[in-house]
């Protein structure tokens, strides 16, 4: 299975709920690279690289979120693999 690299952009109530703590702990669990932060338009980015079945995994697990999330939207698109650092990280 090749490594893929996606953006990604949440909007809806996701922050101020652990969204990045929650994208922290499940992305590391399953071996996903990347990062994630806020943004101040009040949405989540991401960067998520690796196995393309994790990343997919991953990004359908995000337009649910935490508990306390509403996650209203998920936007992606291709990343390069390369840019992603190794682990994964919150980003202020």
């Amino acid at each position: 299975m090749k490594d893929i690299a996606l953006n990604v952009r949440v909007t809806g109530r996701v922050q101020g709920v652990a969204y990045r703590a929650w994208t922290n702990a499940v992305a590391g669990a399953q071996g996903i690279r990347g990062w994630v932060r806020n943004r101040e338009d009040g949405s989540v980015e991401a960067l998520l690289a690796g196995p393309e079945d994790a990343v997919e995994a991953m990004v359908a697990a995000m337009s649910e979120g935490p508990g306390a999330a509403r996650v209203t939207d998920v936007w992606t698109e291709p990343a390069d693999p390369a840019s992603a650092p190794p682990g994964f990280e919150i980003r202020h």
